[in-house]
């Protein structure tokens, strides 16, 4: 048989090894991917729960606010935050909380490194799945590189690690927050004992971070919940209301909008906007602080917004919605208890009925987080005061300190612990709450 005769018998052959070795690579492609697959989700999170917030901790941003408020006069366009390994980690509990609910952080300083370990759950998984980082973060002339990582029980290479940073870097690019982040920050320093983040600070500093929180969207759809409010509360006084405006009339015709505007959206944006508006609402300010465009627009008359007869009552109740919303129940729980000691060191007095407020308040925000769209048609069909917040007029208050201390022994002591625990049976019972 000449060579001609059998060249196509060999180029047969030489295209079923090339189909098979195509076939061998992909499976054995797909069999790495599997293997690293199941080698980094795992079933459960190896790192310890959220963060617990408690009053001191309140007390301790505050502060950390007071220190580091970039509105101070300072020599240059450069500022310095300073936060101390809790700071850092009440702050990165927040983030974690905010893009992955349920996840955990911890951050370990040292000098000139930083140890990172999350847990965070992987989203829309069937089941159980949990993706376990530890990563060890080294001080640079600019923002820290990793030197190692791992994923559950991946090890990742440090080449490829260091390859992940600028994709990281493109997606925080790509949101308002993180390109305000990258643009301002330009070194972090880490100690034992603190983090050090050197951030530029122009003439426009506060208007571009008022921007990037409220970007336009965002400002749209709050002037749109103003001018409901304002449209709610004119109502009220065209038709010969009182001056003191029951909470319970308000959310009605606003989270009706909330209800209008979720369709093909953002149901829980849009409850974060209703909530927001009163709130600020009920401590005086007004939407157009935050929002000039709202200027123009026509003002709520001046009202009081009540809770159970009293405005101090709807007060707590909607910032705490509002900040369980956003952070969560366990930070809304303790910027009530810091505010009630607080008020028993210098102010009224210890009161367990603005507890009860400031929790039933937390558990609509929480609400409104998991089930948004439930609870707009809830709040649209009108609700009565005795369906979100409990009766407390028998609860103890202005209490001052020895009376406080005398009767409840402070705030880890059983006495105390069991007036809680009396509060959430009252709000166990409140339908729109259970």
């Amino acid at each position: 048989m000449s060579d001609a005769q059998r060249r196509p018998g060999r180029l047969r052959a030489a295209l079923r090894m090339g189909l098979k070795g195509i076939v061998w690579l992909t499976l054995a492609l797909a069999a790495a991917a599997l293997l690293a697959l199941t080698l980094a989700v795992q079933q459960s999170p190896r790192w310890p729960e959220p963060t617990a917030v408690s009053a001191a901790d309140v007390a301790r941003a505050r502060d950390f606010l007071h220190r580091n408020d970039p509105r101070r006069p300072a020599f240059g366009p450069f500022r310095t935050l300073i936060a101390s390994e809790r700071e850092a980690n009440l702050m990165l509990d927040q983030l974690v909380r905010r893009v992955a609910p349920g996840g955990s952080a911890q951050l370990m300083l040292a000098g000139g490194s930083a140890r990172l370990q999350a847990s965070l759950p992987v989203p829309h998984s069937p089941v159980a799945a949990w993706l376990n980082i530890a990563a060890t973060l080294h001080e640079t002339p600019g923002l820290p590189a990793i030197a190692d990582l791992r994923v559950g029980r991946l090890p990742v290479p440090a080449w490829l690690a260091e390859r992940l940073l600028p994709a990281l870097a493109a997606r925080l690019n790509a949101t308002p927050e993180g390109a305000l982040a990258l643009d301002m920050v330009r070194r972090v320093r880490l100690t034992p004992a603190r983090v050090e983040v050197v951030y530029e600070w122009g003439d426009d500093g506060l208007q571009r971070l008022l921007g990037t929180l409220l970007p336009p969207a965002e400002q749209a759809r709050l002037t749109a919940y103003a001018q409901a409010l304002s449209g709610a509360m004119q109502a009220h006084v065209s038709a010969g209301g009182s001056t003191g405006l029951p909470l319970a009339n308000l959310l009605p015709p606003l989270f009706t909008l909330a209800s209008q505007r979720s369709v093909g959206g953002d149901a829980v944006a849009e409850n974060r906007a209703a909530l927001l508006t009163l709130a600020l609402q009920a401590i005086g300010r007004r939407m157009s602080d935050l929002v000039p465009a709202i200027q123009a627009a026509p003002q709520p008359p001046h009202l009081t917004m009540t809770l159970a007869g009293r405005e101090d009552f709807a007060q707590h109740f909607l910032i705490s919605a509002a900040l369980a919303l956003e952070g969560g129940g366990p930070l809304a729980d303790a910027i009530g208890v810091y505010k009630e000691t607080v008020d028993l060191r210098q102010g009224s007095g210890f009161s367990f009925n603005d507890i009860a407020a400031d929790r039933a308040g937390a558990r609509l925000g929480l609400l409104a987080r998991r089930d948004p769209q439930a609870l707009q048609q809830r709040l649209a069909r009108g609700a009565r005061e005795s369906d979100f917040m409990p009766d407390v007029a028998d609860l103890p208050e202005f209490l001052g300190r020895k009376e406080f201390l005398a009767t409840y022994g402070g705030l880890d002591a059983p006495p105390y612990r069991r007036m809680l625990a009396d509060i959430d049976r009252r709000l166990d019972a409140l339908p729109l709450l259970r």
